[in-house]
């Protein structure tokens, strides 16, 4: 038996309304972009226009001004014959050129002023003629003729004149002004109904679409539910993990904590017997002499070796054994304890914090002659102290102690806030560190380079362990010969979570 067949997405009725409806409506945004675009363009072109008719109205402004200024100058100079008046003359004339070519270069588009342009720049050019034959005449000490000069040459008829054609270009000026107003009103108008129609298919498009759309929401809907409760269960799953990450780390440090403890017992014992042992070679020794002295026939040489040589010496090496393992047993059991105590989060200065920590080995710095210098402001944080000092104590010596042979130790300590992290540097200036033993330094009992200092390489394992307690991380940046920076990663305050319940 056929079931009913089940229509395609385009044989869909609901689908294609919505189909048509998307495509209208960004046909209409995309006819409105173009149209906005457009009246942006003129409305632009409008304002550059209103611009530009304002410029030329300041210019003109100017240039009848230094004209009033000069011709004022010149009648000043005349009547007293004072140097100030021929020095404001000059001053107007220099600034009168270069405005009237401002002046002629912005009305060059306007047919309409040429003309006026032009007169202007003649009438001015015959008024400096006569403007300067006068202040040549007085001058030369001929005031009076000066004066008559300028009573038969009209000076005053030839600035009414002028004035005449400045207000003919104003005129000019102000009638493209309204026009251009004029326009740029229209295309704001234009601009906003194309806006309208734009927002009105808009609407109809979201109406068309709410109500295409709407039926389907049910179903997210119970998606979003199902979605809810998937993420329930895997929060549930990560804090299950969390919880069983938490007993194994630590039944790590008790059984850390067990087996560096019931290792000290033989260990004690080994101590014990070698002590015995070393006490014994004594009177063996000298048992070997007094025969050696009485009976030379019955003392063989590998006797005399060993009682002398073989013995001692592997005694000094069963303690030098003992001795590694002991200091080995003692940083796991340090570590185990570490991993045990409970943090006490406290808001520390860090600047103060390293200052301390430098005044502490105040004397191996100077022993080795280190320059220490730690730079200020350092950030606030709330973490723990006494694991927080016992991570930077251990990068500052670690960096006052492996030098570079042929140049002075120095060592900067810095700190700054980045967004939820606060990152603390530790830099020198000493032989640097492998990039392939970056990591490795971090791992117990592993060291990089040359072995000429005392460690046993669990002071950096010891960091790590530390700094990840803190919530943070550490890291490295170095070459061989180049120095190391050390980089110690923290939240600004240190969260700690509620300890976990065993179960019974």
């Amino acid at each position: 038996m056929q079931g009913s067949p089940t229509l395609a997405p385009a044989e869909n009725p609901i689908g294609r309304i919505l189909v048509a409806a998307m495509a209208i409506g960004f046909l209409a945004l995309l006819v409105a972009a173009g149209a906005a675009g457009y009246v942006v363009r003129q409305t632009n072109r409008h304002s550059d226009w209103v611009i530009h008719t304002y410029r030329v109205e300041g210019v003109l402004i100017e240039v009848r001004r230094l004209a009033e200024q000069q011709e004022t100058a010149r009648r000043g100079y005349m009547l007293a014959g004072t140097p100030a008046f021929l020095n404001s003359f000059e001053r107007a004339h220099a600034e009168l050129a270069p405005q009237v070519d401002e002046l002629r270069r912005l009305t060059a588009d306007n047919p309409r002023q040429r003309a006026p342009m032009a007169m202007v720049e003649q009438r001015l050019a015959d008024l400096d003629a006569a403007q300067r034959q006068t202040n040549a005449l007085v001058q030369q000490g001929r005031g009076a003729d000066a004066l008559r000069q300028f009573r038969a040459d009209s000076g005053l008829l030839r600035m009414q004149k002028l004035r005449h054609v400045f207000d003919a270009m104003a005129r000019e000026e102000r009638r493209l002004l309204a026009l251009r107003d004029a326009e740029q009103v229209a295309s704001r108008q234009t601009f906003s109904t194309v806006m309208a129609i734009a927002a009105l298919l808009f609407l109809a498009v979201v109406a068309v679409s709410f109500l295409t759309i709407r039926r389907y929401t049910r179903d997210l809907h119970r998606s979003r539910s199902a979605l809810a409760v998937l993420n329930a269960t895997l929060e549930d799953q990560v804090k299950e993990r969390t919880a069983d990450l938490a007993l194994a780390n630590e039944e790590i440090q008790r059984f850390a904590y067990i087996v560096s403890h019931d290792l000290r017992s033989p260990l004690v014992n080994v101590m014990g017997f070698t002590a015995e042992l070393s006490a014994a070679t004594q009177p063996l020794a000298e048992l070997i002499d007094r025969a050696e002295s009485e009976a030379p026939q019955i003392v063989t040489e590998e006797a005399r070796l060993a009682a002398r040589e073989d013995l001692p010496e592997a005694i000094g090496f069963i303690r030098t054994s003992t001795a590694k393992m002991d200091r080995l047993i003692n940083a796991i059991l340090k570590l185990s304890r570490e991993g045990r105590r409970v943090l006490a989060p406290e808001m520390i200065a860090l600047d103060q914090l390293v200052e301390q920590i430098t005044d502490a080995i105040r004397h191996v710095i100077d022993d080795r002659g280190v320059t220490v210098t730690i730079e200020r402001p350092m950030p606030v944080v709330v973490s723990d102290r006494i694991a927080l000092e016992q991570i930077l104590s251990n990068l500052i010596e670690n960096a006052t102690k492996y030098r570079h042979p042929s140049r002075p130790a120095e060592v900067h300590v810095s700190a700054q806030e980045t967004p939820g992290r606060v990152i603390v540097a530790v830099r020198d200036n000493g032989r640097g560190i492998d990039p392939r033993d970056h990591q490795r330094i971090f791992d117990l009992f592993r060291r990089s380079g040359q072995q000429d200092q005392p460690g046993e390489g669990i002071g950096l394992a010891h960091v790590r362990a530390l700094a990840y307690r803190l919530g943070g991380t550490i890291s490295v940046e170095s070459q061989l010969g180049q120095g190391a920076t050390f980089f110690l990663s923290l939240p600004p305050a240190l969260s700690i979570a509620p300890p976990l319940q065993e179960s019974a």
